[in-house]
């Protein structure tokens, strides 16, 4: 069965991983940015989150079944109150997002995700990059690699709970 994991780490700078669990196990990555534009009303970044997930989803449906699942950093302290500002509004479009595309959507805590890539849960964002570098990819940033942190650590969960044989 072919399966396709969205993995975000939501933000002004968005990290996402895409996973396609077919015979080649392909995996997309990048960032795309949230951050408002000028002359911009405040909710228009959220607007843009939307019709970005909806162009990525169509994206997907051309070669396989869509996306089967959504994943996000489950973020629980925040730098600043912009940034849990920033971070809740992304979370309550992605999640509403989800909900109208019958999509099951989770959120992994931060500890979890370093922990699994790095054996640390504390891990330093230079040390999840490194991880990341290890494991074959290029972040171009600390947000594209926490993204695919992410999608490790779920993918390992998933080939954890498979039953033997591999058949669900």
């Amino acid at each position: 069965m072919h399966t396709n994991i969205l993995a975000l780490d939501l933000g002004t700078q968005t990290g996402w991983a895409l996973a396609q669990t077919d015979s080649a196990n392909t995996i997309h990555s990048g960032t795309q940015c949230f951050k408002p534009q000028r002359y911009e009303g405040g909710g228009m970044r959220y607007l843009r989150f939307k019709r970005w997930l909806t162009e990525l989803k169509g994206t997907t449906a051309n070669t396989t079944n869509g996306i089967s699942e959504v994943v996000f950093e489950e973020v629980r302290r925040h730098a600043s109150t912009d940034s849990a500002h920033v971070y809740g509004g992304l979370l309550a479009t992605l999640t509403a997002w989800c909900e109208h595309h019958q999509i099951p959507y989770r959120g992994i805590p931060v500890g979890t995700i370093k922990r699994h890539v790095t054996g640390k849960g504390n891990a330093s964002k230079a040390e999840v990059i490194a991880a990341m570098r290890a494991n074959g990819h290029e972040p171009t940033d600390d947000n594209e690699a926490d993204a695919l942190a992410l999608l490790h650590t779920v993918l390992a969960q998933l080939q954890n709970t498979e039953p033997a044989g591999g058949v669900a």
